[in-house]
């Protein structure tokens, strides 16, 4: 069995454009994968074209050999970025190509199932009102009421993505915009209640004296997380603020493969992280990086603000793990997600629940990703 062609889809979401792809082989199986990053979509769909091209004629069973070539082949354009992006989507339907072709879900080759009830928590739930305390209350309300009992969200009015992107502050806060996310945290926790955890997001945006600060102001909210207080160029940095504040933190998204993990590790300078499975290099290296962050006792919560298909593969890879914690959910999202995908998402009262259906259980809709599609044309502009 030989890789014949590969083919990519850029699809319009309502964050992030998604990068899709699927495999097929000479004797007609397929497997599909995502390799969606944000922003610069375009580029990783490129990306992820050229990787395929040159894995052609391989023999997709052998899905670490492929990771561990690409890996080595392509070092000089760095260990991070787009083209671990497309290497993550290429694991991805590696995994589910062979999955299908052996006629067992996608966990069972991670390992077997710890679990089938992938627990959640919400993102992307406060888009439709404005940045103030009444708007996310309500909002939040809905959320709970269908049974997600962990909410995500950046209360910083100047770094949210929605709400500004004004760079001229150096990433400090205005007194008015620190009471202003400290009063939004307050509101939701007193609507949502002392059993609803909530994640507090900082997108690394907030200058260190004010993440400091912010962090010490919301810690009687009881946070289930202080999330990316840093960037992820420097361990140094992170243990500064480490060793200043007794909040939860989790870092991760902005990591890739178990390279970028290590230091954060083995200096235990978070309490949970949280690897993109369309970023840190595909469901392969997540149960990898998941099983040095084990030896640390450090829980794993994947980041996930992507498609239908990094849904589905880091459920397959939570369920597999010992030290899973929650997994990212996009609580609102364009119309047609569950239409790209040949059967819905399997979200019901805040878990996504798995089945044995062999691989990630669906393929991809041809004509439902042609009728929504992302720009992939490479031009002056800022892309999603």
């Amino acid at each position: 069995m030989k890789i014949e062609k590969v083919d990519v889809w850029l699809v319009e979401g309502i964050k992030y454009n998604w990068t899709l792809l699927r495999i097929t082989t000479d004797n007609g199986l397929t497997g599909v994968g995502e390799a969606t990053n944000w922003p610069g979509s375009p580029l990783v769909y490129h990306a992820a074209k050229h990787l395929g091209e040159r894995i052609i004629g391989l023999d997709p069973s052998r899905i670490d050999y492929i990771w561990s070539k690409l890996y080595r082949d392509l070092n000089w354009l760095g260990p991070t970025g787009v083209m671990m992006c497309a290497m993550s989507g290429i694991d991805m339907a590696l995994l589910d190509l062979k999955a299908k072709s052996l006629g067992v879900p996608c966990y069972e080759l991670l390992g077997g199932a710890f679990r089938k009830k992938i627990l959640l928590y919400a993102n992307y739930w406060f888009i439709k009102g404005g940045h103030n305390p009444e708007d996310y209350v309500w909002q939040a309300k809905e959320v709970v009421a269908q049974g997600f009992t962990g909410l995500k969200f950046d209360p910083f009015a100047h770094t949210n993505y929605l709400f500004g992107d004004d760079l001229s502050s150096n990433l400090t806060l205005t007194s008015a915009q620190e009471d202003l996310a400290y009063d939004i945290v307050r509101a939701v926790r007193e609507t949502v209640g002392p059993d609803v955890q909530l994640a507090i997001e900082t997108h690394a945006m907030l200058s260190m004296p004010t993440a400091l600060r912010m962090a010490e102001r919301l810690a009687p909210l009881n946070m289930m997380w202080y999330e990316e207080p840093v960037g992820p160029e420097s361990a140094n940095t992170l243990k500064y603020f480490r060793e200043r504040t007794n909040v939860p933190i989790c870092v991760g998204e902005r990591h890739y493969s178990r390279w970028g993990f290590r230091p954060v590790l083995e200096q235990q300078l978070v309490d949970y992280i949280m690897p993109d499975i369309t970023r840190c290099g595909g469901p392969s290296e997540l149960k990898r990086i998941a099983t040095m962050a084990e030896t640390y006792n450090i829980q794993v919560a994947p980041h996930n603000p992507n498609g239908p298909l990094s849904t589905l593969a880091s459920a397959h890879v939570c369920a597999s793990i010992p030290n899973f914690f929650r997994q990212e959910f996009m609580f609102t999202d364009v119309p047609w997600r569950d239409t790209v995908i040949s059967r819905p998402l399997n979200i019901k009262d805040g878990y996504y629940i798995l089945d044995d259906t062999p691989g990630l259980g669906v393929d991809l809709v041809d004509e439902v990703m042609e009728a929504h599609p992302g720009i992939t044309e490479m031009k002056p502009g800022f892309y999603v």
